[in-house]
């Protein structure tokens, strides 16, 4: 249940017995991913691979009441949230420590995946697919009445064959409020939308009236980095990007790119969030784009019978193919090789906890 502030407590907070996992049956392998108050494991449960988030409830009465209700809101609203863009949740429990276990996500981060690429760029049509990823999973999101409110490439994970976004950590999300007040400096400064940041709200802390359309600036940056696969606001510090962006009205150079995607980028971080699109207009445009650069190959009708010197042309691949799977040193790692990465010990949860 959350109270007018904001805030589940964990006392009230009951989970569906559909969503409540049995300890002894999580098995915990390597770390994955860490976070400034959880870490997130590879792991098995119940014979699934699975990605543990593992939260840390902190060391003062405060941090374990705002820890645990960060925990709470999380798993209430992933367990009401369902896409195919989303990372699939499959379960949590709150004792004997706060995890929430999810799909696990084998492609790496974006962030990752785009230095892996630098210099070279993603191909556009696959950019712009990926956006219509993202922005799928934020319109599922607004739908049920969440504001996610830290969109970047850290939260965005690739599947394993590196086709497909899927939005992860709903650890800052929480449920739009149209009277109430919400936490400002809220996310990761260079993607910060310009109403959540202030001068005032560094010194004191305050909260302030904001919408979802913080997402749709949020995802204006990241489709910007998706284009160009270049840091935004470069040369700038997170701090020194987030002042620009809120009292300059500072924005990624718009140059040398296409009309139309021109302006998706401008509309989705105008500085007036109201006149931003919501992700249902945003969806629209990314695939309005997609047709005009990419119209629909005719159909070729399949032969009437096969000869053993008959040659197939071969099946269209679509825009999916154009990505390439990159490690370190630019090579499409073998799938035998990637699966070795990942092994590794897994110790039962019981063991550690």
């Amino acid at each position: 249940m959350e109270s007018g502030n904001g805030f589940y407590s964990i006392d009230e907070f009951r989970l569906d017995a559909k969503w409540l996992i049995d300890p002894k049956f999580l098995f915990v392998g390597p770390r994955i991913g860490e976070g400034a108050h959880a870490k997130v494991f590879e792991g098995k449960y119940k014979n699934q691979s699975v990605a543990i988030k593992i939260v840390q409830r902190g060391d003062t009465p405060e941090e374990i009441t705002k820890r645990e209700s960060r925990f709470a809101r999380e798993v209430a609203m992933l367990s009401r949230v369902q896409h195919k863009n989303l990372a699939k949740f499959i379960g949590a429990c709150k004792d004997p420590v706060m995890v929430i276990v999810t799909e696990l996500l084998l492609g790496g981060t974006l962030r990752k995946y785009l230095l892996n690429m630098r210099p070279g760029c993603l191909d556009r049509s696959v950019a712009v697919g990926f956006a219509l990823d993202i922005a799928r999973a934020v319109e599922c999101l607004h739908s049920h009445g969440i504001i996610h409110r830290d969109l970047k490439p850290e939260n965005l994970i690739l599947t394993a064959d590196q086709k497909t976004v899927k939005l992860v950590d709903f650890g800052l999300a929480r449920e739009e409020s149209l009277t109430e007040m919400m936490t400002a400096e809220t996310g990761t400064y260079r993607w910060m939308a310009p109403e959540l940041y202030s001068t005032v709200t560094l010194r004191h802390g305050e909260k302030k009236h904001y919408n979802h359309k913080v997402d749709a600036y949020s995802f204006a940056i990241v489709l910007w980095e998706l284009i160009h696969n270049k840091l935004p606001f470069e040369g700038m510090s997170n701090l020194q990007a987030a002042y620009a962006a809120a009292f300059k009205n500072v924005r990624p150079s718009l140059e040398n790119l296409p009309e139309e995607l021109a302006r998706i980028l401008d509309s989705c971080w105008k500085e007036d969030p109201n006149t931003r699109p919501n992700f249902s207009q945003i969806i629209q445009m990314l695939l309005n784009y997609l047709s005009s650069v990419s119209p629909p190959e005719p159909m070729i009708p399949p032969p009437i019978f096969i000869s053993k010197n008959t040659v197939l042309a071969p099946e269209s691949p679509g825009t999916s193919s154009l990505i390439a799977v990159h490690n370190s040193s630019g090579e499409t790692p073998r799938g035998d090789i990637m699966e070795n990465k990942r092994k590794g010990c897994f110790f039962c949860f019981s063991q550690c906890y």
